[in-house]
This record gives structure tokens, sequence and C-alpha cells, in this order.
């Protein structure tokens, strides 16, 4: 049995089809065009139709999940048409289509057939524009009461900071993402590529200001750490293109302030599945098999 998994994202729509093993089978994407609801729609209908009718069907999206699990609740400023758009309904392909969170979705791949597979409890987040997540416990992805489980990116880590666009004050996001990169570093950079180029050739004022992305991430992780006592942490998006610019000096502050009162760290990895981890997380969704 095969399934397809389709990812929304901001930028492009990207489209999988999986086998019941994991063996990714086809990748196909598309421009997201967010600005035309019916264009980014007919995206979706294109990308499934290429990938054959007959597998089942799984939906990667951002926001907040439905009760049912066969929509978006809650996406506001961004994709016009998704919140409420039952898929099972819209798709109309004779089968219940799945819907889940794009950051829940990511962790779900990467439990299957990525970076976390065989584990039990992790956590992953995603370093981006913004910083997403998702919870690993006990075997299952945790989606929590409405769906927000997992949303990392706006933990406060100053209460007195300016508000995220969540309205949390001094949130995570703020300190580590590349939504406000400028502000925080006085209009100099405009990406963390940049700001590490900068590193790299030795100027003091954008290491100073990687550092303190470093010390706010590591005390977030170590917080994140001591409420879920997860066996790794998996980090993913953008971000972590820096690779070891970002992890060793991570893996340094994380020793430094992690409780480990086993002697032992709980294990950082990069992700394995980058960009295409949504849509095979839905795949997997599709194929019933989330949590077994």
């Amino acid at each position: 049995m095969n399934a397809i998994g389709i990812d929304l994202g901001g930028t492009q729509i990207k489209a999988v089809l999986v086998s019941a093993s994991g063996a990714v089978l086809r990748r196909e994407a598309r421009p997201t065009n967010d600005g035309d609801p019916g264009g980014w729609l007919e995206n979706v209908r294109a990308l499934a139709a290429e990938l054959g009718g007959g597998p089942r069907l799984g939906i990667s999206a951002p926001g907040l999940v439905a009760a049912d699990g066969e929509s978006i609740a809650c996406m506001p400023g961004r994709m016009k048409g998704l919140e409420g758009l039952n898929w099972t309904t819209w798709f109309d392909r004779g089968g219940r289509i799945p819907v889940t969170n794009d950051a829940h979705a990511a962790l779900l791949g990467e439990t299957w057939i990525g970076a976390a597979r065989g584990l039990q409890d992790a956590i992953m987040l995603t370093l981006g524009t913004g910083v997403g997540g998702a919870i690993l416990a006990e075997g299952r992805v945790l989606r929590g009461h409405l769906g927000r489980a997992g949303h990392f990116g706006h933990t406060c880590l100053d209460p007195h900071g300016a508000p995220s666009i969540a309205g949390m004050p001094g949130a995570l996001e703020t300190f580590i993402g590349n939504g406000n990169i400028r502000e925080r570093t006085g209009g100099r950079f405009d990406s963390t590529r940049a700001l590490l180029a900068a590193v790299g050739a030795g100027d003091p004022a954008a290491g100073q200001h990687w550092r303190d992305a470093i010390r706010a991430l590591a005390c977030a992780v170590a917080s994140f750490i001591n409420i879920l006592d997860p066996e790794a942490v998996i980090l993913g998006g953008g971000i972590t293109q820096a690779g070891d610019a970002l992890f060793t000096p991570l893996r340094e502050e994380l020793a430094r302030i992690e409780w480990r009162p086993t002697g032992r760290a709980v294990t950082l990895l990069p992700a394995a599945l980058g960009e295409w981890a949504g849509a095979i997380g839905a795949a997997r969704l599709a194929l019933g098999e989330e949590g077994k």
C-alpha cells in the first residue's frame, strides 16, 4: 500500500508518494501562490493527481487542526481559504483525508524514517523565520487539547521583551529566528546566513549576536529537557544549515547548563528529512500508522 503526503508551505507545496515500508517513491513540488486561494488549491489537486488517484492521502499544513482532524481550525493571516476547509469533502476521493499540523507532521516523518526512528520520547525544534516544534511522548506525537503542543517558539525567555506573533513577551523565536534578525542586530543583517558569514570573517559584534542567540536557544532547550525528559532533541529548519557553527557552540552551552542527573547528556541531532519531512509525515498519517 502506498500513500501520498502533501505539505502546504508558505512558498512551496510539496508532495511525496511513499510506500508502507517508508520508501519515498516520488517527490514533486509547486509554488504555493499564497495570495491566490484558487491557485494554491488547484496546485494541491494537481499534485495529488500527478502522484496517483489510488493511494491514501494526508495533508500537512500550518495552523491548529480541528478536532475532527480533517481541517485547519485556526490559521490567521496566511493561506486564505485554508481555515475551515474540509479536505475529505473537497477532494471527494472516497475516503477520509487526515490533516495534521506541519511541525507535528515533520516529527512524525522523522520518527518513521528519519532522525527520531526508534525513539519513544523526543522533541523537535524547527529553526527558520520563527521557531516551531513538536513533541514525541511515549511513542506518540503529542497534539494537546487544541493542537498547540510543541509551539516552542512562543516560550517566554524575557518577561519584559517585545511580544511574539502569539503575544508572548520575549519569546524564543525573537532570539534565534530570521523573522526579526534585522531588529536584534541593529539593522546590520537580514538573515542568519549573512550573520554567520560575518562571524566567520571575525566580526566581533556579529560574534556577540550569534553567542547571544545560541545562549537563548540553549536555555530554552535545557528548559524543554527538564519539562519533557526526552531521549533526544532534533533540530530542523533552514538555520540548521549552519551545521557545526550551530551545533558545536550549542552543545558547549548545553554542557554548562543542562541538568544531567545520570551524567549523560541528552542527544542533540540534526533532522534527517529536510524540507520533505512534513510531506512524509502526512503520508505516514494517511497510512494510519501513527503511534504503532
